[in-house]
């Protein structure tokens, strides 16, 4: 028999129900504190796993910083920042800059293995010959 789900102010949560309210996996809210982008979570006295609206904030901020493309160490620093209430805004700016800038860089590899493959599709008559400029470029 499977537990209720709690109302969203019932604190603290097992990891289901705040993975549930994070919109992630329980899979990932383990990963996310193995790595330690979560404090250390109270257990209940049979070691079970107990999560309060904190850990949940937390793991919507990894979540939606994910969403973004983000890395584990972009994340990392970003729940430094935003932990840090004495923070410089510039630091923050500076790593979503760079984020910004890597993801053009990565846009535009992506965009001219979009153009090669297209010509030689182009190029491929698609027939029942077995000649195919496809696989001779990848052979070459």
């Amino acid at each position: 028999m499977t537990a209720a789900a709690a109302p969203d102010d019932t604190w603290p949560v097992p990891i289901g129900e705040a993975a549930r309210r994070a919109g992630v996996s329980a899979r990932m809210v383990r990963h996310y504190e193995g790595l330690g982008l979560l404090g250390t979570v109270a257990r209940t006295g049979s070691g079970y796993r107990q999560y309060g609206a904190a850990e949940v904030h937390t793991l919507r901020f990894i979540r939606r910083a994910r969403d973004l493309g983000f890395s584990i160490d972009e994340i990392t620093r970003l729940l430094g920042l935003w932990q840090d209430r004495r923070r410089a805004s510039a630091q923050v700016k500076r790593i979503a800059q760079q984020h910004i800038d890597n993801l053009g860089e990565r846009i535009a590899a992506m965009q001219a293995m979009q153009r090669s493959l297209q010509a030689l599709v182009a190029c491929c008559q698609g027939n029942g010959r077995p000649e195919c400029p496809i696989l001779d470029d990848l052979a070459a």
